[in-house]
């Protein structure tokens, strides 16, 4: 691959322009500035969509873990008793206890549009007067993994948006990619990873989604599937309503524990061969396992059907690149893709590295012809 870097961190976020700054009564960091929704301007150039994880320096104080939250009437801190919860993951907490898992974030996440040079290799300008932040009770712990899609001239973004009532998707439109609308829930709870078409099949939007559940049943002993998260389909007259396709998407392979785990990357793309997607795979390994990125390729007219993939892994978690963000890392073996563009005979893929930072890699078009 000609390029492949990481082209904007947590170094380069400026806290003083967030939209906390000045709005809660203790010290944040940039935990990461990750996991990028990609898409092009009027004017040529990218725009990253990034999110901003924005922690509290000292999560714990007085016995209390706490956690950032949104009201309509400002950000407001949350105190939990150090006895009731789990804190061995340093971006969450587990409570203890009760008949289902029940989580807080050491974290707030907001989006932060970044404009790159047409080929993504340099940072031309960061927007933030144009920053995305919670401004409802369903988004009161943020704002998470935005993905852009282009549709007949109209920008759809969607976000997974994150509080106590839902764990929901939402969705945001645009004329021009920087000034967004919240259109509001579209999928509810725990459907997460929605990538909507960058174009239109039957005269309908189209839509890769990834409903979560704690059971599924099994396939047949010899069945060339496994059992768990797939990616789905679902189709929209309006991309507000949306009805769940009745034949299955991309499911997890029986001849790979690689995507043991799996859900959606980049919106789908038209090519000469059908749909090119990206997605995610997980290897089981550690706490959080190893995120690979992946591809297929689905049928124009009905991307149920797989014309092409492969279980060799396109992008790969790569070490060398966060290096000299070594003393910035909590976690390891993770690229996580979500954003494609095309530039000449190349695609240029964002991905978030390591839950850190934004990488950039140019593929050449050939690899999926």
């Amino acid at each position: 691959m000609a390029f492949d870097q990481i082209i904007f961190t947590p170094h380069d976020v400026d806290l003083t322009r967030s939209p906390l700054a000045g709005r809660i009564d203790a010290e944040t960091y940039v935990l990461g500035a990750f996991n990028p929704g990609l898409t092009r301007l009027a004017n040529g150039n990218l725009l990253m969509m990034v999110r901003v994880a924005e922690a509290l320096r000292q999560p714990i104080r007085d016995g209390h873990v706490h956690a950032i939250r949104w009201t309509a009437e400002g950000y407001r801190l949350d105190a939990w008793p150090l006895a009731l919860v789990d804190t061995a993951d340093p971006r969450k907490f587990m409570m203890r206890g009760g008949g289902w898992k029940v989580m807080a974030l050491t974290s707030l996440s907001w989006l932060l549009p970044v404009e790159l040079s047409p080929d993504g290799t340099s940072v031309v300008a960061i927007h933030y007067d144009r920053a995305i932040a919670p401004t409802a009770d369903y988004q009161c712990y943020g704002l998470e993994d935005a993905r852009i899609s282009r549709v007949d001239g109209r920008y759809y973004m969607t976000t997974c948006s994150v509080s106590p009532e839902r764990h929901a998707t939402t969705l945001y439109t645009s004329d021009d990619a920087l000034d967004w609308v919240l259109e509001g829930i579209v999928l509810d709870h725990q459907n997460k990873d929605m990538l909507i078409f960058e174009g239109k099949v039957g005269g309908k939007f189209w839509a890769q989604t990834r409903p979560l559940g704690d059971l599924y049943f099994a396939y047949p002993p010899d069945s060339e599937w496994r059992a768990g998260p797939s990616i789905n389909l679902a189709s929209s007259p309006d991309a507000l309503h949306w009805k769940p396709y009745d034949k299955p998407g991309i499911r997890p392979h029986a001849a790979t524990v690689a995507t043991a785990r799996m859900g959606g990357g980049t919106p789908p793309i038209l090519t000469p061969r059908g749909w090119l997607t990206l997605w995610h795979g997980v290897e089981p390994s550690g706490v959080v396992g190893v995120y690979r990125t992946y591809w297929s390729i689905l049928d124009r007219y009905d991307p149920s059907v797989t014309v092409a993939t492969e279980h060799a892994p396109l992008l790969e978690p790569a070490p060398t690149l966060t290096e000299p963000l070594k003393d910035l890392l909590y976690l390891e073996n993770v690229v996580f893709t979500t954003g494609i563009v095309e530039q000449g005979e190349e695609y240029v893929v964002a991905s978030g590295e390591a839950d850190l930072a934004c990488r950039i890699t140019h593929i050449p078009r050939s690899t999926f012809a």
